[in-house]
Protein backbone atom coordinates (compact mmCIF):
# COMPACT_ATOMS: atom_id res chain seq x y z
CA UNK A 1 0.00 0.00 0.00
CA UNK A 2 1.41 3.69 -1.31
CA UNK A 3 0.79 5.26 2.48
CA UNK A 4 1.64 8.59 0.81
CA UNK A 5 -0.91 7.98 -1.41
CA UNK A 6 -3.20 6.95 0.75
CA UNK A 7 -2.31 10.08 3.28
CA UNK A 8 -3.14 12.73 0.24
CA UNK A 9 -6.37 10.76 -0.73
CA UNK A 10 -7.75 10.94 2.65
CA UNK A 11 -6.37 14.22 3.41
CA UNK A 12 -5.24 12.78 6.69
CA UNK A 13 -2.10 14.72 8.84
CA UNK A 14 -0.31 13.03 11.27
CA UNK A 15 1.13 14.04 14.54
CA UNK A 16 4.21 11.45 15.68
CA UNK A 17 4.57 12.22 19.15
CA UNK A 18 7.02 10.80 22.03
CA UNK A 19 6.18 11.94 25.42
CA UNK A 20 9.81 11.51 27.03
CA UNK A 21 11.47 12.05 30.76
CA UNK A 22 15.37 11.72 30.67
CA UNK A 23 15.97 10.05 27.29
CA UNK A 24 19.02 11.62 26.52
CA UNK A 25 20.26 8.50 24.84
CA UNK A 26 18.00 7.14 22.46
CA UNK A 27 15.89 9.94 21.62
CA UNK A 28 18.02 11.48 18.43
CA UNK A 29 17.50 8.01 16.97
CA UNK A 30 14.08 7.63 17.56
CA UNK A 31 13.13 11.13 15.91
CA UNK A 32 15.42 10.52 12.73
CA UNK A 33 13.81 7.11 12.11
CA UNK A 34 10.62 8.44 12.25
CA UNK A 35 11.74 12.20 9.72
CA UNK A 36 12.98 9.60 7.11
CA UNK A 37 9.82 7.46 7.43
CA UNK A 38 8.38 10.98 5.54
CA UNK A 39 4.97 9.68 6.74
CA UNK A 40 5.22 12.51 9.70
CA UNK A 41 3.45 15.60 8.94
CA UNK A 42 5.03 16.65 12.59
CA UNK A 43 7.36 15.29 15.36
CA UNK A 44 6.39 16.46 18.40
CA UNK A 45 8.46 15.92 21.51
CA UNK A 46 6.04 16.72 24.68
CA UNK A 47 9.05 16.54 27.59
CA UNK A 48 8.24 15.61 30.98
CA UNK A 49 10.72 17.22 33.12
CA UNK A 50 13.61 15.85 32.21
CA UNK A 51 16.91 16.78 34.22
CA UNK A 52 19.20 16.00 31.45
CA UNK A 53 19.73 16.91 27.47
CA UNK A 54 16.63 14.97 25.94
CA UNK A 55 15.20 18.81 24.79
CA UNK A 56 18.60 19.73 23.05
CA UNK A 57 18.92 16.46 21.91
CA UNK A 58 15.41 16.33 20.26
CA UNK A 59 14.90 19.40 18.93
CA UNK A 60 18.83 19.33 17.08
CA UNK A 61 17.65 15.92 15.89
CA UNK A 62 14.41 18.01 14.02
CA UNK A 63 11.16 17.54 16.66
CA UNK A 64 9.31 20.13 18.10
CA UNK A 65 9.90 20.04 21.65
CA UNK A 66 7.10 21.18 24.10
CA UNK A 67 7.14 21.12 28.03
CA UNK A 68 3.80 19.49 29.62
CA UNK A 69 4.46 22.46 31.99
CA UNK A 70 3.48 24.61 29.35
CA UNK A 71 0.49 22.79 27.88
CA UNK A 72 -2.90 23.49 29.22
CA UNK A 73 -1.78 25.03 32.63
CA UNK A 74 -5.10 26.22 33.07
CA UNK A 75 -6.15 22.68 34.12
CA UNK A 76 -4.39 22.66 36.99
CA UNK A 77 -1.36 20.09 37.69
CA UNK A 78 -0.75 16.80 36.89
CA UNK A 79 1.18 13.54 36.75
CA UNK A 80 2.22 10.34 34.59
CA UNK A 81 2.50 9.46 31.38
CA UNK A 82 -1.18 9.22 31.02
CA UNK A 83 -1.22 13.53 31.52
CA UNK A 84 1.88 13.84 29.17
CA UNK A 85 -0.14 11.79 26.22
CA UNK A 86 -3.43 13.41 27.31
CA UNK A 87 -1.62 17.08 27.04
CA UNK A 88 -0.46 16.18 23.65
CA UNK A 89 -3.60 16.09 22.13
CA UNK A 90 -3.41 19.97 22.66
CA UNK A 91 0.29 20.35 21.45
CA UNK A 92 -0.11 18.14 18.44
CA UNK A 93 -1.74 18.96 15.19
CA UNK A 94 -2.67 15.73 13.24
CA UNK A 95 -5.74 14.04 12.17
CA UNK A 96 -3.75 11.18 13.82
CA UNK A 97 -1.69 10.80 16.54
CA UNK A 98 1.16 7.84 16.62
CA UNK A 99 2.51 7.65 20.25
CA UNK A 100 5.78 6.41 20.50
CA UNK A 101 8.19 5.60 23.93
CA UNK A 102 11.11 7.52 23.50
CA UNK A 103 13.24 4.68 25.54
CA UNK A 104 13.47 2.31 22.14
CA UNK A 105 16.38 1.32 21.58
CA UNK A 106 15.61 -0.48 17.83
CA UNK A 107 13.21 1.71 16.49
CA UNK A 108 13.11 1.71 12.58
CA UNK A 109 11.41 3.94 10.06
CA UNK A 110 8.88 1.36 8.87
CA UNK A 111 7.50 1.22 11.92
CA UNK A 112 5.47 4.04 11.67
CA UNK A 113 3.74 3.20 8.16
CA UNK A 114 2.87 -0.08 9.98
CA UNK A 115 1.00 2.09 12.70
CA UNK A 116 -0.80 4.26 10.03
CA UNK A 117 -1.76 1.59 7.41
CA UNK A 118 -4.91 0.41 9.40
CA UNK A 119 -6.05 4.11 9.74
CA UNK A 120 -5.63 4.88 6.54
CA UNK A 121 -6.94 1.99 4.75
CA UNK A 122 -9.47 0.74 7.06
CA UNK A 123 -12.19 3.62 8.56
CA UNK A 124 -13.80 1.39 10.90
CA UNK A 125 -10.83 1.25 12.79
CA UNK A 126 -9.70 4.05 15.29
CA UNK A 127 -6.73 3.00 17.78
CA UNK A 128 -4.13 0.84 16.27
CA UNK A 129 -1.82 -1.02 18.91
CA UNK A 130 1.51 -2.75 17.98
CA UNK A 131 2.32 -6.24 19.17
CA UNK A 132 6.26 -7.34 19.78
CA UNK A 133 8.03 -9.86 21.48
CA UNK A 134 9.88 -8.19 24.94
CA UNK A 135 13.38 -8.73 25.31
CA UNK A 136 14.81 -8.98 28.34
CA UNK A 137 18.73 -8.73 29.32
CA UNK A 138 19.53 -9.94 26.21
CA UNK A 139 17.06 -12.88 25.60
CA UNK A 140 15.09 -12.24 23.16
CA UNK A 141 11.73 -12.78 25.43
CA UNK A 142 10.59 -12.20 28.67
CA UNK A 143 10.21 -8.93 29.23
CA UNK A 144 7.04 -7.08 29.89
CA UNK A 145 6.51 -8.28 33.26
CA UNK A 146 3.70 -6.31 34.06
CA UNK A 147 1.84 -7.43 31.19
CA UNK A 148 2.30 -10.81 32.01
CA UNK A 149 1.68 -11.27 35.83
CA UNK A 150 -0.67 -8.19 36.15
CA UNK A 151 -2.13 -7.21 32.83
CA UNK A 152 -3.05 -10.25 31.39
CA UNK A 153 -4.64 -11.95 34.30
CA UNK A 154 -7.17 -9.25 35.11
CA UNK A 155 -8.56 -8.87 31.44
CA UNK A 156 -8.57 -12.72 31.29
CA UNK A 157 -10.89 -12.22 34.44
CA UNK A 158 -12.38 -9.13 33.81
CA UNK A 159 -12.52 -7.97 30.06
CA UNK A 160 -12.06 -11.57 28.14
CA UNK A 161 -12.94 -9.55 24.67
CA UNK A 162 -9.43 -8.05 25.27
CA UNK A 163 -7.66 -11.25 25.61
CA UNK A 164 -6.25 -11.08 21.88
CA UNK A 165 -4.53 -8.23 22.15
CA UNK A 166 -1.17 -8.84 22.56
CA UNK A 167 0.49 -5.93 24.15
CA UNK A 168 -2.26 -4.12 26.16
CA UNK A 169 -0.08 -1.61 27.94
CA UNK A 170 2.81 -1.10 24.97
CA UNK A 171 3.83 2.47 24.60
CA UNK A 172 3.32 2.54 20.61
CA UNK A 173 0.02 3.00 18.92
CA UNK A 174 -1.63 5.16 17.05
CA UNK A 175 -5.38 6.60 17.05
CA UNK A 176 -7.68 9.16 15.12
CA UNK A 177 -8.30 12.37 17.19
CA UNK A 178 -12.00 12.54 17.05
CA UNK A 179 -11.82 9.68 19.17
CA UNK A 180 -8.77 10.31 21.34
CA UNK A 181 -10.28 13.60 22.44
CA UNK A 182 -14.03 11.92 23.54
CA UNK A 183 -12.33 10.05 26.20
CA UNK A 184 -10.76 10.23 29.73
CA UNK A 185 -7.01 10.03 30.56
CA UNK A 186 -5.83 7.72 33.51
CA UNK A 187 -2.58 10.25 34.39
CA UNK A 188 -1.00 7.90 35.27
CA UNK A 189 0.32 3.91 34.00
CA UNK A 190 -2.92 3.04 33.64
CA UNK A 191 -3.09 5.56 30.82
CA UNK A 192 -2.94 2.01 27.88
CA UNK A 193 -5.27 -0.23 29.32
CA UNK A 194 -7.62 2.19 29.98
CA UNK A 195 -8.00 3.49 26.38
CA UNK A 196 -7.99 0.03 25.20
CA UNK A 197 -11.02 -0.84 27.51
CA UNK A 198 -12.92 3.02 26.82
CA UNK A 199 -12.04 1.98 22.58
CA UNK A 200 -13.73 -0.96 22.62
CA UNK A 201 -16.75 -0.37 24.97
CA UNK A 202 -17.06 3.10 22.85
CA UNK A 203 -16.41 1.97 19.74
CA UNK A 204 -16.79 -1.89 19.42
CA UNK A 205 -14.07 -4.73 19.20
CA UNK A 206 -13.27 -4.08 15.77
CA UNK A 207 -12.27 -0.49 16.35
CA UNK A 208 -8.73 -1.94 17.24
CA UNK A 209 -6.25 -3.27 14.96
CA UNK A 210 -2.85 -5.06 15.87
CA UNK A 211 0.59 -5.03 13.14
CA UNK A 212 3.60 -6.77 14.17
CA UNK A 213 6.38 -4.56 14.82
CA UNK A 214 9.10 -7.53 16.17
CA UNK A 215 10.89 -7.35 18.78
CA UNK A 216 10.91 -4.64 20.91
CA UNK A 217 14.21 -3.89 22.94
CA UNK A 218 14.11 -0.93 25.78
CA UNK A 219 15.27 0.21 29.24
CA UNK A 220 14.23 -2.76 31.61
CA UNK A 221 13.14 -1.13 34.74
CA UNK A 222 13.56 -3.20 38.44
CA UNK A 223 10.99 -5.13 40.50
CA UNK A 224 10.83 -2.57 42.71
CA UNK A 225 9.73 0.14 40.28
CA UNK A 226 7.73 -2.29 38.48
CA UNK A 227 5.50 -2.42 41.75
CA UNK A 228 4.12 1.00 41.38
CA UNK A 229 2.90 0.54 37.77
CA UNK A 230 1.45 -2.56 38.76
CA UNK A 231 -0.92 -0.75 41.34
CA UNK A 232 -1.58 1.52 38.54
CA UNK A 233 -2.66 -1.37 36.11
CA UNK A 234 -4.92 -3.07 38.98
CA UNK A 235 -6.70 -0.53 40.20
CA UNK A 236 -7.57 0.83 36.26
CA UNK A 237 -9.13 -2.59 35.69
CA UNK A 238 -11.13 -2.30 38.72
CA UNK A 239 -12.44 0.81 37.97
CA UNK A 240 -13.38 0.49 34.35
CA UNK A 241 -14.63 -3.06 35.46
CA UNK A 242 -16.88 -1.03 37.92
CA UNK A 243 -15.34 -3.57 40.82
CA UNK A 244 -13.83 0.00 42.43
CA UNK A 245 -15.41 3.32 42.69
CA UNK A 246 -14.48 5.77 40.20
CA UNK A 247 -12.73 8.86 42.63
CA UNK A 248 -10.03 11.25 41.51
CA UNK A 249 -7.53 10.33 44.59
CA UNK A 250 -3.77 8.95 44.39
CA UNK A 251 -3.77 5.62 45.94
CA UNK A 252 -0.60 4.58 48.02
CA UNK A 253 2.08 1.39 47.47
CA UNK A 254 2.33 0.25 50.95
CA UNK A 255 5.64 -1.86 51.54
CA UNK A 256 7.14 -3.35 54.75
CA UNK A 257 10.48 -1.20 55.44
CA UNK A 258 13.46 -3.39 55.08
CA UNK A 259 15.94 -3.49 58.06
CA UNK A 260 12.57 -3.02 60.12
CA UNK A 261 12.74 -6.18 62.42
CA UNK A 262 9.52 -5.37 64.49
CA UNK A 263 7.71 -5.84 61.26
CA UNK A 264 5.69 -2.67 62.17
CA UNK A 265 7.18 0.43 60.22
CA UNK A 266 5.93 0.52 55.98
CA UNK A 267 6.85 2.88 53.14
CA UNK A 268 4.09 4.65 51.40
CA UNK A 269 4.53 5.16 47.64
CA UNK A 270 2.50 7.79 46.19
CA UNK A 271 0.72 5.86 42.93
CA UNK A 272 -0.90 8.20 40.07
CA UNK A 273 -4.30 7.30 39.25
CA UNK A 274 -6.36 10.42 38.62
CA UNK A 275 -8.27 10.88 35.23
CA UNK A 276 -8.39 13.54 32.87
CA UNK A 277 -11.48 14.50 31.32
CA UNK A 278 -12.17 13.99 27.63
CA UNK A 279 -9.93 16.85 26.19
CA UNK A 280 -12.32 17.90 23.95
CA UNK A 281 -14.38 19.69 27.27
CA UNK A 282 -11.36 21.84 27.75
CA UNK A 283 -11.95 25.60 26.51
CA UNK A 284 -8.87 26.10 25.18
CA UNK A 285 -8.48 22.71 23.11
CA UNK A 286 -11.61 23.62 21.54
CA UNK A 287 -10.60 27.12 20.89
CA UNK A 288 -7.30 25.78 19.32
CA UNK A 289 -8.90 22.90 17.05
CA UNK A 290 -11.14 26.21 15.92
CA UNK A 291 -8.29 28.51 15.10
CA UNK A 292 -7.53 28.67 11.36
CA UNK A 293 -4.10 28.80 11.88
CA UNK A 294 -4.50 25.25 13.52
CA UNK A 295 -2.85 23.54 10.81
CA UNK A 296 0.29 21.16 11.30
CA UNK A 297 3.82 22.58 10.24
CA UNK A 298 5.37 20.95 6.46
CA UNK A 299 7.06 17.56 7.40
CA UNK A 300 10.58 17.69 8.66
CA UNK A 301 13.26 17.00 5.87
CA UNK A 302 14.67 13.49 5.62
CA UNK A 303 17.60 13.05 8.14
Amino acid sequence: MDLAAAKRATATTVSVCLPARDEERTIESIVREVSRSGLADEIVVVDDGSTDRTAEVARAAGARVVAESDLIPESGPGTGKGNVLWKSLHACQGDVICWLDADLRNFRAEYVGRLLEPLLSRPEVVLVKACYERSFEGAPTGGGRVTELVARPLISLLFPKLATVVQPLGGEYAGRREALEVLPFVQGWGVELALLVDVVERFGHDAVAQVDLGVREHRNRPLDELAPQALAIIVTALRRSGMLESHHALVELLRPRLGDTDGIAVDATAVEVRERPPIVTIPAYRARRRAPSAQPPPPPPPG
